[in-house]
């Protein structure tokens, strides 16, 4: 590792309000950084709250601090308007509309390989192939789905506006109209139906079907990669170790803060995610077995925005090349940290 001087600064302004934030015990001599997620915290965070949990970020020289997202907190503007040095964003639509709305923010890791993004089924109903989706009557879509992926899904395989019924975050409609689907995570809504309802749920990854954006990325300000850029690759390594290490090794440390952040998980809901996790190969895809978690291809970023572009989500006069800096990952990092399963 690299040696620096640590400069401290006065990063907490603003986090105050928030409800819940894990902090790892202060080091003399650490430099502080503040990281926002984009939910409560789960295991969908886990990677963070592991290089926490074991000391990772310390022995990279920095005091972490994680702020939990959730439905009345914005990490994203609290990033932007600089009470956050890092934050976790949901997928590079958020990148194009910074862009277009002139918001000095960059995409500098891709954790997510895959967007967990799936449209959920009922069994039994002969929805054998993603297509039959477009038979059903109704499509329990959020407000941001209709004006993102949904508007791909309309282009790219004919799905229909009258189809769509507004999805509140409420599972009870969906389970109780058989010829339903409803939108969802691949790792987290089809446990909480199976748990509600008694049944196994059809599961269509979008990603599996060309919706080929990058998820959980790591965004942080321009400026600070222009102050303090050894400070942005210590925390995006000592993420990605964070990463394989709650992958493959002991999470259990990681795993009692995010309960401790958000008490309403279960044990069982962590180990389910995880395991959709690496089902799904949502972290650790072809890209990142040779190149390592967090790794970004321009040729496919591009591709995504040329899609988002045909579909209307996006401006085409964005330059998409601003959207992302990948100075830091695409070096095969931590990959010898992989381990079989």
């Amino acid at each position: 590792m690299a040696s620096f001087r640590p400069s401290r600064r006065a990063l907490l302004c603003g986090l105050g309000a928030a409800s819940t934030v894990s902090t790892f015990a202060i080091g003399q001599g650490r430099e502080p950084v503040t990281f926002g997620t984009s939910w409560l915290a789960q295991a969908e965070h886990g990677g963070y709250y592991q290089a926490l949990a074991d000391g990772t970020y310390a022995d990279h020289g920095l005091d972490v601090s994680i702020r939990p997202g959730g439905p009345q907190d914005n990490n994203r503007r609290l990033l932007s308007v600089g009470h956050l040095d890092f934050s976790m964003g949901s997928n590079l639509i958020q990148a194009f509309s910074a862009i277009e709305q002139n918001i000095p923010t960059v995409v500098v890791a891709a954790i997510f390989q895959k967007d967990p993004q799936v449209l959920i089924a009922h069994p039994g109903q002969g929805l054998d192939e993603f297509s039959d989706l477009k038979t059903l009557p109704t499509l329990f879509i959020s407000k941001e789905g209709t004006v993102s992926y949904f508007q791909w899904l309309k282009k790219e395989f004919g799905f229909r506006d009258e189809q769509v019924k507004l999805y509140t975050f409420n599972s009870q409609p969906f389970i109780a109209d058989k010829r339903s689907a409803m939108q969802g995570y691949v790792t987290s809504e089809p446990f909480s139906i199976e748990k509600m309802a008694g049944f196994k749920p059809k599961v269509f990854l979008l990603s599996d079907q060309g919706y080929d954006t990058y998820a959980s990325t790591i965004e942080t300000r321009k400026q600070l990669l222009i102050e303090r850029p050894q400070t942005c690759r210590r925390f995006i390594e000592a993420s990605i170790i964070g990463w394989y290490n709650y992958l493959y090794g002991d999470n259990s440390a990681a795993n009692s803060l995010i309960r401790t952040d958000n008490p309403d998980v279960s044990d069982e809901a962590l180990g389910y995610a995880l395991a959709r996790l690496k089902e799904y190969h949502i972290v650790e895809s072809e890209g990142s077995l040779a190149l390592g978690i967090g790794t970004m291809n321009e040729r496919r970023v591009k591709s995504f925005f040329d899609k988002m572009v045909t579909a209307g989500v996006v401006n085409p006069a964005i330059d998409w090349r601003q959207a992302i800096d990948t100075r830091f990952v695409n070096k095969g990092f931590g990959t010898e940290l992989r381990k079989p399963n």
